[in-house]
């Protein structure tokens, strides 16, 4: 086969007769002439259209992503957001693993007089421990807390802020501490350091969201990020942020009363570690730390 083929290649320049014959030579034997140079021309034109096609079928459809270098910016971003939704997880169940560790000792007698609790908020960060990896934000010192002095807040009686002016005054001033929007647990707090101005709260999907004061919806619609998402607009210049949730109840120019039922939680958006509540508290333009104005979670 390979010295028919050398021979083929030397013939390329000249015609040559092929002839077929049967291998028990019962039919007349079969004679073609044919120019080697333009079989092998023929050849190689029909290999570099299949092999352009190939090319083709591979940068032009999902396939691409199989190969490194040929991601997609899609799919890059996709892998990325992972990462973080990866590191916000393996960061809450360790916090909530210490947690219940020490809840396991203490039923079992082998605590130490005296000894805490593994906190689940980090005193430095405002919150709960941040995934490590997280990007840093540009202005996260604008948030320091407190983002503006909010002198003692005492749980017996709350704290008036002033009646804001206008038609808002109608709506009364907010009592703060408040009761936190949805019963739950808390997996991650506040750090403006990595862009994450909220407190996360896990719950089942459908558990009800609260309104922690009254105020007037000003956003009730889907967000790439936090899936369906509300805002409610308070006097005294506080907006508080639900995220994630299953569906919104209320849409926007709605006004709603303290504690009233917002929407249901759940896990939409992109960038999610399971079903929870994403709460964030802002005034005047900046956000404040959640933790420090709920009573209790």
């Amino acid at each position: 086969m390979f010295s028919f083929l050398g021979d083929f290649i030397r013939s390329a320049g000249q015609a040559v007769d092929v002839i077929l014959l049967d291998e028990d030579g019962l039919d007349a034997p079969r004679r073609y002439r044919v120019r080697p140079g333009q079989v092998l021309g023929l050849t190689t034109g029909i290999s570099l259209v299949v092999g352009l096609l190939l090319l083709l079928f591979v940068v032009a459809t999902p396939v691409r992503g199989l190969f490194p270098g040929l991601a997609t910016e899609e799919m890059k971003n996709e892998a990325r957001l992972n990462s973080l939704r990866l590191s916000a997880l393996e960061d809450s169940l360790s916090a909530q693993e210490a947690y219940l560790t020490h809840i396991r000792d203490l039923m079992m007698g082998r605590v130490e007089p005296g000894q805490d609790a593994p906190a689940l908020d980090n005193p430095d960060t405002g919150g709960l421990v941040a995934a490590e990896g997280d990007p840093v934000s540009a202005d996260w010192e604008d948030h320091q807390q407190p983002a503006i002095a909010l002198g003692s807040l005492p749980i017996e009686s709350g704290l008036v802020l002033p009646a804001a002016a206008g038609p808002q005054a109608a709506l009364g001033a907010p009592r703060f501490p408040v009761l936190p929007p949805i019963e739950g647990l808390a997996t991650r707090g506040f750090d403006p350091r990595i862009g994450h101005y909220a407190l996360d709260i896990a719950a089942n999907e459908g558990t009800v969201v609260r309104s922690i004061s009254a105020g007037y919806v000003v956003m009730a619609d889907w967000t790439h990020d936090g899936g369906y998402t509300i805002a409610v607009q308070h006097a005294g210049g506080y907006l508080s942020v639900y995220k994630h949730n299953e569906r919104l109840l209320k849409r926007a120019g709605d006004r709603v009363a303290s504690r009233e039922p917002i929407s249901m939680s759940g896990n939409t958006g992109e960038i999610t570690t399971g079903p929870h509540l994403h709460f964030e508290l802002w005034r005047d333009g900046l956000a404040q730390d959640p933790s420090a104005y709920l009573l209790t979670l």
